[in-house]
């Protein structure tokens, strides 16, 4: 195996790693953003754990950022909870460093 195909090798398995930390990061933001939002509509316990891991189901579909806006946004508005779009989002970007965060930290 030649230098160039050692690099291309580890090019390919450190993107491989970075790809799958990213989807771990983002699976973790959802489950927490799905707790914010249960606390939020008066959730708790189990029922509370439950919503937050529909939230995480969401992660493998192709537009899973926009499906968990779409649902914690929906829930809000069925609750009476007032909550823009905007700070949805926002807690979601503060979930993601934290989740990210933590997945680095080992926890």
């Amino acid at each position: 195996m030649s230098t160039f195909d050692q690099r291309e090798d580890s090019f390919e398995k450190r993107f491989v790693h970075e790809e799958e930390l990213q989807f771990r990061a983002e699976a973790r933001r959802n489950k927490l953003v799905g707790l914010w939002a249960a606390e939020k509509l008066g959730k708790t316990g189990d029922e509370a754990k439950a919503y937050a891991e529909s939230l995480v189901v969401a992660e493998v579909a192709a537009d899973a950022d926009e499906r968990v806006v779409a649902q914690v946004k929906k829930d809000f508005e069925a609750a009476g909870v007032n909550q823009s779009e905007h700070q949805i989002r926002r807690t979601m970007d503060e979930m993601l460093a934290k989740a990210k965060a933590e997945i680095k930290a080992g926890e």
